[in-house]
């Protein structure tokens, strides 16, 4: 049995990945960080079976990673382990050049301290974010990299210490280029996710209105759990190189908006540019007619913006077989929305019974 070892294990990705190759027969083990909030909700229903396995290390803990390692001996490795918010990584710059610069570092001293670095395979989870202020549309493994945040900055040197071991020391390591992938168990401060939820809440009246950034700011969209397939390919193939991921379609953030109100029975209208624009509700729940349902806030534009990512996927899928249109973004959107809704239904109901129960108790009528 196959031995594999996931940092960011409890992350989207290394959710949808423990489930793909434990599916594939392997031996998976995840790399956890010990703090006062255990979150582990995306793998709770991994826990407990045979081949699942966690273990306590830090990215930023050099020697906890070597003692992982010596004691799993995988034959892959998949380091999805980040500070992978762009806007948090203006707010803590060194906190993310230490996880996700010196971190890829790290892993990678930890399989060549325990003697394994020609049996190891490693998966570098890279972004799109490197192209940030893009000199050619779409983009692909020749196109020019120009960061644009601390997060694409530091994501540019695993990018490239990754390339120098594999070119020093004849290591299979190698990194997958990943666009924007989303899912029901996105993180909920990314803007598709906090989309998504905000049109459940405001569907069944619990928000009045959903603030935005750039509204013109242009993606390219996959669902993550297509995309741990073609992290699991990049390895299995014959020589290390490097792969853009990406569905080779792109819609801008107003879009994905409109889409996820229409999912949700409500049709908008954007009216004016800029800071100025606003969706208006013209078709869905009468008391919702004519209200403005999205409007722009100066308070989530970034220093520096990233507003044209567009993926080629062609190598990917030339030499990987891999299909980027397995689901695509109308299913994506339509997933996210319909799982929204429920949660938001249920957290809904939960509150309604605590509520009743806390004035049932003041009341006398339950004890």
């Amino acid at each position: 049995m196959r031995k594999v070892l996931i940092t960011g294990v409890t992350g989207q990705d290394g959710s949808y990945l423990s489930e793909f190759l434990l599916e594939k027969g392997y031996d998976v083990h995840g790399i956890i960080r010990r703090s006062s909030v255990d979150f582990r909700e995306r793998i709770a229903h991994l826990e407990g079976k045979p081949h699942f396995h966690l273990h306590y290390a830090d990215m930023g803990d050099s020697m906890s990673l070597v003692k992982v390692v010596s004691i799993v001996k995988p034959d892959e490795i998949y380091n999805l382990a980040a500070q992978s918010h762009v806007q948090v990584s203006f707010d803590s710059p060194e906190y993310t050049a230490d996880v996700d610069a010196t971190g890829v570092l790290r892993v990678l001293e930890a399989v060549r301290a325990c003697h394994i670095e020609k049996t190891c395979r490693i998966y570098q989870a890279s972004t799109s974010e490197l192209y940030g202020k893009v000199e050619e549309a779409p983009q692909n493994e020749n196109t020019p990299f120009h960061p644009f945040s601390p997060y694409a900055v530091a994501k540019l040197y695993g990018f490239w210490i990754v390339k120098e071991y594999r070119e020093a020391y004849n290591m299979f390591c190698c990194s997958g280029i990943l666009f924007n992938h989303e899912s029901e168990r996105r993180g909920e401060t990314f803007v598709t996710r906090k989309i998504t939820l905000a049109v459940s809440r405001i569907s069944q009246g619990l928000q009045d209105c959903l603030y935005l950034g750039n509204l013109d700011s242009l993606r390219d969209w996959g669902y993550a759990k297509d995309y741990v397939e073609c992290m699991w390919r990049i390895l299995q193939n014959d020589k290390p190189e490097d792969f853009v991921i990406a569905t080779g379609v792109q819609h801008s953030v107003r879009e994905f908006t409109d889409l996820a109100f229409r999912y949700a029975g409500i049709e908008l209208e954007f009216k004016g540019k800029g800071i100025d624009e606003k969706g208006i509700c013209v078709k869905g729940p009468e008391k919702m007619i004519g209200k403005t349902l999205v409007a722009v806030s100066k308070d989530f534009y970034r220093p520096t913006d990233v507003v044209n990512l567009w993926g080629d996927p062609t190598k990917a899928k030339a030499k990987l077989g891999w299909n980027p249109s397995k689901t695509s973004f109308e299913e994506l959107v339509k997933i996210m929305v319909e799982h929204d809704i429920a949660k938001v239904a249920s957290e809904g109901a939960a509150i309604k019974v605590r509520t009743n129960l806390a004035e049932y108790l003041e009341k006398g009528i339950v004890k």
